[in-house]
């Protein structure tokens, strides 16, 4: 009996040893090196759904590393100018994200339009679609990739509205002379219209508009233009956003910094760029819906259709803008090319579901005034 235990004292002791031994020997376990990031956005400060997108962003990755990722956020102007926030991205010295809208680049890469708007386009859906199954972010990236940018979607401000005039819209001929506010392939459009194209950042368009340096503007939906009081100095308010069917505002990395970051502080870069386009997205649904409301019966705004006969001339015109730019830059080729097709494979769908239905709601959801 007493050599029974003896041996089984024993035996756990070489256990416990052994065990010791290992935890002695094995390898140090080392945390992953912080990371910290700046990142400027086009925006004005406490821009909702926009500047709010890369605040949401930068809490997101830094919840999801456990602290470990973290992103500082500075509006349009607080470290760089607005429309030179693709340009800090690209030089990755002091700033790794941005955040703005493609069109911004099109001096640089024309190709880059199609990735927030295309006339006559692309709803959000159909651009959700493109990007994911149609290959439009694979082409999105090798857009940015001579920069050294790499893009990912930021999410969509939905239909825009056509812009505050204050002159009515009655013939083609109105566009004559007058001096809009519109970036892109819009831009462009109205341009063959006879408008003088004017691009100017956010925060001085109000200015502009209310000391006649423009005769009207685009800027979003109901939601910003009420917040950036658009109502107080412009006479009309029209609809549809002809212009920006669907559009995305965009995030971007400087590759280096991307690339060096882990494999896995990358899929979370990623996973919440994807949670963050779908809250904005969203979150214009809501806001616009509620701010057209507020607009028509508490500020009396007169929202007005454009003219069946000038929405037809608008997209005579955008097809040959679209297309003269796509002919003038092989990439921007490549892009419409691909962008043109899907719109073609599932715009059929669109016929036959979303359009009919909201035909029967015509009487359902009137515009009051």
């Amino acid at each position: 009996m007493e050599r029974r235990q003896f041996l089984q004292k024993a035996a756990i002791g070489s256990v416990a040893a052994v065990t010791a031994g290992s935890l002695i020997h094995a390898p140090a376990v080392h945390a992953k090196k912080q990371i910290r990031w700046k990142m400027v956005t086009t925006w004005p400060p406490k821009l909702p759904y926009l500047q709010d997108a890369a605040e949401l962003l930068a809490k997101k990755v830094e919840l999801m590393s456990d602290g470990q990722f973290k992103i500082k956020v500075f509006a349009g102007g607080e470290l760089v100018p607005p429309l030179q926030t693709f340009d800090a991205v690209q030089k990755g010295t002091t700033v790794q994200a941005g955040s703005g809208v493609g069109y911004y680049q099109a001096g640089k890469a024309p190709a880059a339009q199609w990735f927030a708007a295309v006339p006559f386009g692309l709803n959000a859906a159909g651009m959700a679609a493109w990007y994911e199954f149609g290959g439009g972010l694979q082409l999105w990236e090798e857009t940015y990739a001579p920069f050294g940018v790499i893009p990912r979607p930021g999410g969509s401000t939905g239909p825009q509205m056509a812009g505050w005039f204050n002159k009515k819209i009655e013939t083609a001929e109105d566009f004559k002379g007058l001096k809009m506010r519109i970036p892109g392939l819009g831009g462009k459009v109205m341009a063959k219209m006879g408008a003088t194209v004017i691009l100017c950042p956010a925060s001085e368009i109000f200015t502009n508009l209310e000391r006649g340096v423009i005769d009207a503007t685009e800027w979003i939906g109901p939601l910003h233009d009420q917040l950036m009081g658009f109502y107080k100095v412009a006479k009309y308010y029209y609809y549809p956003g002809w212009h920006e069917t669907g559009p995305f505002v965009e995030f971007v990395f400087n590759k280096k910094a991307y690339e060096e970051l882990p494999v896995d502080f990358q899929a979370i870069l990623d996973a919440a760029c994807a949670q963050v386009s779908n809250w904005t997205t969203q979150g214009f649904n809501f806001g616009n819906g509620r701010a057209l409301d507020e607009l028509i019966n508490v500020h009396k705004v007169d929202v007005v259709r454009l003219p069946d006969s000038v929405l037809a001339e608008l997209k005579s015109h955008s097809k040959d803008a679209v297309a003269e730019i796509a002919a003038s830059d092989p990439m921007a080729e490549k892009v419409n090319d691909s962008f043109q097709k899907f719109q073609k494979l599932i715009g059929p769908w669109g016929e036959i579901s979303e359009k009919p239905y909201y035909e029967t709601l015509a009487d359902r959801y009137p515009l009051k005034g």
